[in-house]
């Protein structure tokens, strides 16, 4: 897996330990990467959205709905490439108003906590 920092050059190292984009899918137990995020700027609106695993094999994705980030968590081993309403095994909304969402870090991090968060409210 290749580490990506996401920031201006120089940050530390740690970043792309803990929060990176997944190259070839390959995950060791108890890591988290997000594979692909993507952010827009529309007129007054901020809008992301994008994916990732947890080292279980479990899948996520995540968007901006209004001011809320909303995180679903899904189970191992999804039969297609498309989650069906029976797949989500976890939930997690959190308001984004305290985050700097134009930042990739920031909302990688929010993202991180609102997974754990899922996983714990189960």
């Amino acid at each position: 897996m290749a580490s990506v920092v996401w920031g201006p050059p120089g940050y530390g190292a740690e970043y792309g330990r803990h929060m990176s984009v997944a190259e070839h899918g390959q995950f060791s137990d108890a890591e988290f990467a997000i594979e692909d995020m993507w952010l827009g700027f529309f007129s007054t609106k901020i809008l992301a959205s994008g994916f990732g695993q947890v080292g279980d094999g479990r899948s996520f994705a995540f968007c901006i709905e209004g001011q809320k980030l909303l995180v679903e968590v899904y189970r191992p081993r999804l039969k297609g490439p498309v989650p069906q309403p029976e797949d989500v095994v976890a939930t997690a909304r959190r308001n984004v108003v305290d985050i700097d969402i134009t930042d990739q870090r920031s909302l990688g991090a929010a993202v991180r906590d609102a997974v754990a968060l899922a996983d714990a409210s189960k």
